[in-house]
């Protein structure tokens, strides 16, 4: 059968980002493989995307993501005018073609959709974040008959309210192209360091990987982003006084033990840069102080051979096989987290990669997502199998 789904990215950054961009990530990956089983994608998204679909519908010309540090009052028809155009195609589609609308944008998106209810197609709501973010939405949403969510870990639908899970159709991975034939690809030759990948930001916890670097002696590679800051150079010209709390965390914690040798930070890697970084780290070092979501950093390691040294919350242990792909401890003992980061050499990083190539494909993603697609889709009483003729 021929299937169309309207996918909403957000108004935030391009699909694919340029650079940092967890969920637009995520799409990308995704996308490409539901095209592949004869899916028909709508993608709403931003002007600058260049992610091949079938048709893309935008307000903002741009990502609108540094719009997020404006206050509130300036920053909040930023939301609300890009769900407005995706109600305005759902509509003007009338019930035609669009048999199902993949959501991923926090709070607009299910309050906004579920409030079509039966009348609209059926939406399928991607939770990519902390699900204790909003208790007075999460805890008394309503569906109206038209709305389910999905997880992208177990772990972050057992935080969930009892109004959200009661919504829920069940949890998918997050997937990295890097996976595909990982087991496949040359390995990257070590060369001695451990990096934390992501941006910089007090729950990823680069304070406690910088502590540990210099502890342990340890070289420590930092990649990723100072709030809109991607480069030592862009941080350095707006100076301390931004408002940023990212950037407040980098000066009063980060900054005073990154002294470019033991410690250093060369601001988002991108693309080969990204993964000759990660693939040539002896480990990936996640001592978060959150409980994690989904983990991408963690997947894209795993994909490149790196083991994962972490703290044992979260997804993580869905993800990583504790003494096999990576070592886990207890939440915030800093003490072995510096001793599995001596430990990780006894780690094979060809086993990393073959359990990526084998769970964190875009194809094993989509996989599941059209499992789920079909889930919601029963429970407006059509039953297809979408699976059914997948191309080889």
């Amino acid at each position: 059968m021929t299937m169309t789904v309207l996918v909403n990215a957000g108004p935030w950054l391009a699909v694919p980002p340029a650079g940092y961009g967890g969920i637009e990530n995520v799409v990308a990956a995704l996308v490409p493989e539901l095209r592949r089983r004869g899916i028909r994608v709508l993608l709403a998204t931003v002007g600058s995307s260049t992610l091949p679909v079938d048709e893309r519908i935008a307000v903002y010309p741009d990502g609108q993501f540094g719009e997020l540090q404006r206050p509130y009052n300036q920053v909040m028809g930023v939301a609300a005018a890009h769900l407005h155009r995706v109600v305005q195609e759902v509509r003007r589609d009338g019930g035609g073609t669009i048999d199902l609308v993949h959501d991923h944008q926090e709070a607009f998106g299910p309050t906004v959709l579920a409030a079509l209810g039966p009348d609209g197609p059926p939406v399928l709501h991607t939770l990519h974040w902390d699900l204790r973010k909003h208790p007075e939405l999460y805890g008394n949403i309503d569906g109206g008959g038209g709305l389910w969510v999905n997880g992208v870990s177990f772990a972050q639908l057992c935080t969930a309210p009892r109004a959200l899970r009661a919504l829920s159709v069940g949890h998918v991975h997050l997937a990295t192209p890097l996976a595909v034939q990982a087991h496949r690809r040359p390995q990257h030759t070590k060369r001695g360091h451990l990096i934390v990948l992501g941006r910089i930001t007090r729950y990823k916890g680069q304070h406690v990987a910088a502590r540990l670097a210099h502890r342990t002696g340890c070289a420590l590679v930092l990649a990723g982003p100072v709030g809109p800051f991607h480069s030592p150079g862009q941080l350095a010209a707006a100076g301390s006084g931004d408002a940023n709390p990212d950037v407040r965390y980098w000066y009063e914690e980060v900054a005073p033990l990154v002294d470019g040798q033991r410690v250093r930070w060369v601001g988002t890697a991108r693309g080969t840069d990204r993964d000759e970084l990660v693939g040539s780290a002896d480990a990936s070092l996640f001592p978060i102080d959150w409980e994690e979501p989904g983990g991408t950093a963690v997947v894209e390691s795993l994909a490149l051979g790196t083991p994962v040294v972490g703290f044992r919350r979260g997804c993580l242990p869905e993800l990583v096989e504790d003494g096999r792909t990576g070592l886990l401890v207890d939440p915030g003992d800093e003490d072995a987290l510096a001793g599995a980061s001596g430990q990780v050499a006894a780690l094979d990083p060809d086993v990393c990669r073959q359990e990526a190539a084998r769970r964190f494909t875009p194809a094993r993603m989509a996989e599941r997502y059209v499992r789920l697609y079909e889930r919601v889709l029963a429970r407006r009483g059509r039953r297809v199998d979408l699976l059914r003729a997948v191309p080889g």
